[in-house]
């Protein structure tokens, strides 16, 4: 998950740097430090359901692809295009 977390954040346009993630955890509701994120982005701290799902959110993915081994970045720009068109 936190690889994932990571790719979408950097494949993101413009780039989401760690503190901008922070900052719409924050606008979420969701209270994770940059600290916090880090470790979550380099598996070393487990993630909860709902803070998945404000993941998710915040970077404009599905929790499905936040799960998933499979897909590579290509798809992730397509979820991204069908998200910011809706």
């Amino acid at each position: 998950m936190g690889t994932r977390v990571k790719q979408a954040r950097k494949a993101a346009k413009p780039q989401v740097t760690q503190l901008d993630l922070v900052a719409r955890l924050q606008s979420l509701g969701l209270s994770i430090d940059q600290s916090g994120l880090s470790k979550i982005e380099n598996g070393q701290r487990p993630v909860a359901d709902i803070e998945v799902a404000a993941l998710a959110k915040a970077l404009k993915v599905s929790i499905a692809w936040l799960f998933s081994e499979t897909e590579d970045l290509t798809s992730l720009s397509r979820n991204n295009s069908s998200e910011t068109s809706k």
